[in-house]
């Protein structure tokens, strides 16, 4: 037991819990934007069991691939796949494991769910980190697109099908990406160019980088408006929803126009709190 609860302690760090947590709260969301109701107990632990080993699976592997850039960093050097506590073998073995698990999982609830879910990793895994990351700044689209599959293939399970609501979502948790990695690589600039990863601020310098910000958090927040009332929305969680876009808003054009490390924090911080918000409203507006 104690060998099993070590093992464990050693390996959560590789799934980037509170991401992943924060991916599966989208797939829920988009599950239960498609009316279906809680008590189908059994299709929403399947949804979260495939989701969440799926996306743990891939973080793994761009753990495992990103070894060599994270042990040149200064906040990713105490990675266990960076700092050496656990071997590249043992780490690639259990990002495949997770992720054929989960894929696998996802296709036997329903194929096209598996499809999408199936489609997140690739974009994450393949395109994302192994081709396109050190290559470009312009990978993070899509790592962005990654990120929005879940709460696609949350919607497509609930359905059984695509549609504009499921679209629109996906769109909006993509334009929300930006708001927060974005900030993230001016904080840590000094870091990426050690390791020698392209980021906005590195190849367009950090007023590009934020006005970028502050368009991709105006489309985000039209996005996850038009689709919060295409579900039918309440009007009072509606205007709540607002409240929480003007937050968002408010913090972009500020790091825009009056630029400064607290309010980059701040805006860090802010989008994911936004978006875990924006997804607990539309599973409470349905209930």
């Amino acid at each position: 037991m104690k060998t099993i609860v070590a093992k464990f302690r050693l390996y959560w760090p590789l799934t980037k819990g509170l991401q992943s947590g924060l991916l599966l709260a989208t797939g829920v969301a988009g599950y239960m934007s498609a009316r279906c109701p809680i008590f189908h107990i059994g299709t929403i632990l399947g949804l979260s069991g495939s989701l969440f080993l799926s996306i743990a699976g891939s973080t793994v592997l761009n753990m495992w691939w990103d070894r060599d850039i994270d042990a040149k960093m200064r906040r990713t050097q105490k990675r266990p796949s960076s700092a050496g506590t656990v071997s590249p073998e043992e780490i690639l073995r259990l990002g495949l494991v997770l992720s054929v698990i989960g894929v696998g999982w996802a296709v036997a609830i329903d194929a096209l769910y598996g499809l999408v879910v199936f489609a997140g990793l690739f974009f994450d895994v393949v395109i994302y980190s192994m081709w396109l990351k050190r290559r470009t700044c312009w990978g993070i689209v899509w790592g962005g697109v990654s990120g929005a599959m879940p709460i696609l293939a949350g919607r497509v399970l609930g359905l059984g099908g695509f549609d504009w609501i499921g679209i629109t979502l996906a769109l909006g948790v993509l334009f929300w990406i930006p708001t927060h990695t974005l900030t993230f690589s001016m904080k840590f600039f000094d870091d990426y160019k050690a390791a020698g990863v392209p980021t906005f601020p590195s190849t367009y310098g950090f007023a590009f980088t934020r006005t970028t910000i502050a368009i991709s958090s105006v489309l985000a927040a039209v996005a996850m408006g038009a689709a919060a009332f295409g579900i039918g929305m309440a009007w009072g969680f509606l205007r709540l929803l607002g409240v929480l876009s003007a937050g968002l808003l408010m913090l972009a054009f500020t790091i825009t126009f009056r630029p400064s490390d607290r309010v980059n924090f701040s805006l860090f911080k802010y989008a994911s709190i936004y978006m875990l918000a924006a997804m607990i409203l539309v599973v409470i507006e349905v209930l």
